[in-house]
């Protein structure tokens, strides 16, 4: 299935290449830092940082971008997106901003070009909300947290 999405890139990010999939089967396209050349961003262990992408899109009713962390930043040095999945409604218009968190021990560096985080578009179904009295009864009736055995 192909997606239509029409992307800009903003003045600071006309230099970079445009996100795209690194393997012939990849659900994400890698999204790029768009941080100053001459000035990476120091991300020291515990802080969290919104991170410029240079690019802003348009995607098409029906469908939505999830932002999500890639692996190896996360494995390699703890970077990971912290409101993952971070969620761009079709409606929105502005530049794609990822919001990295250090979560490891060490100072890591983001610098223009960078990977960091996936980009996956997909389709949504919209809920319609249905106020009743009672709710169906099930096997797992109200149990929460754990209740399954997991």
């Amino acid at each position: 299935m192909t997606i239509d999405v029409r992307i800009t890139r903003l003045p600071h990010g006309k230099d970079l290449p445009l996100p795209s999939y690194h393997s012939a089967l990849a659900a994400g396209l890698d999204l790029i830092a768009a941080v100053p050349a001459d000035r990476a961003l120091k991300l020291a262990p515990g802080a969290r940082a919104l991170i410029p992408t240079g690019i802003a899109v348009a995607l098409p009713p029906g469908t939505e971008a999830q932002v999500r962390p890639r692996s190896g930043l996360a494995v390699r040095h703890g970077l990971t997106v912290l409101n993952a999945p971070g969620t761009i409604d079709a409606d929105y218009r502005g530049e794609i901003q990822v919001l990295l968190v250090n979560l490891g021990g060490e100072a890591v560096a983001i610098t223009r070009g960078m990977r960091i985080a996936q980009l996956v578009v997909a389709t949504v179904a919209r809920a319609q909300l249905r106020e009743v009295e009672s709710l169906d009864e099930t096997t797992r009736g109200t149990g929460g947290f754990g209740s399954t055995g997991g």
